[in-house]
């Protein structure tokens, strides 16, 4: 793992009138590196990944990008420098299918006629690349499994060829075999060099798949963890509050509104 992450958040902080929502967050995301975001509801993690993903600008702190700071004020600047997002809504079409999913807004034209063949030859290639099993990529996106349609998700995010990929809640609502297709296919983005930021609510998927843990309590960090040496009962206490850093204690004691 290279010295300089990727991606380096410093003493981020975000407020909604009198909701304050981060507090001087930290967080570092390395080449081939897999950071589990987690928290309580409420703990700002959906706050973060939006200042991430340029969608909610912070109001105070720096972003760093290999060492050097930039400004990340709107979603094309996330994009523009590497950085790709995966929601949990995961915004496909159903009535299109994987071809059209994969290349919707990056559609390739020759002589100003859709190339279809082109497509779904790059489509084949990467879902070849990275793995990923389907019936045919010509098959309507609503006839996949939830499994499925998170991994097309996902593989639609590389064709910008990011260096970040963010995961909100991949394995939500999936049953045991397609969350098992969803970590591989984590794993798969580390081995290709990528930094992934997974935000999780199970324990059981961060274990499995992150090197590192990132707590967040009341908008501010509450414990970075190396997941090889830290045992489950230990993450979940930072979460819950029974291990307080100095910052979530004095939040906590002056009663600052957090943000839900």
């Amino acid at each position: 793992m290279s010295a300089t992450p990727i991606l380096a958040l410093r003493w981020i902080s975000k407020r909604f009138g009198a909701v304050q929502a981060l507090t001087d967050v930290e967080l570092e995301v390395h080449a081939g590196e897999v950071v589990a975001l987690v928290g309580d509801n409420g703990a700002g993690k959906s706050t973060l990944v939006k200042v991430i993903a340029g969608v909610g600008p912070a109001d105070e702190g720096v972003v760093e990008w290999e060492g050097r700071p930039v400004r990340v004020e709107r979603p094309h600047d996330a994009q523009e420098l590497g950085i790709a997002t995966v929601y949990q809504d995961l915004a496909l079409c159903d009535n299109l299918d994987v071809v059209n999913n994969l290349f919707l807004g990056r559609e390739i034209r020759r002589a100003g006629v859709l190339d279809e063949v082109e497509m779904e030859r790059r489509s084949r290639e990467l879902l070849q690349t990275l793995s990923i099993r389907i019936p045919s990529v010509r098959i309507p996106v609503a006839s996949l499994s939830g499994g499925q349609r998170q991994t097309v998700a996902i593989a639609r995010s590389l064709l910008g060829e990011p260096r970040i990929v963010i995961l909100d809640e991949p394995t939500a609502a999936l049953g045991v075999e397609q969350t098992a297709q969803v970590l591989d296919l984590v794993e798969r983005l580390r081995e290709r060099g990528l930094g992934v930021i997974l935000i999780s609510h199970n324990m059981a998927d961060v274990k499995a798949v992150a090197d590192t843990v990132a707590v967040l309590r009341l908008g501010a960090n509450n414990g970075t963890f190396a997941v090889r040496s830290t045992s489950q009962e230990e993450i979940i206490a930072a979460i819950t509050g029974a291990t307080d850093n100095a910052v979530t204690r004095r939040r906590a004691r002056s009663g600052v509104e957090v943000a839900k």
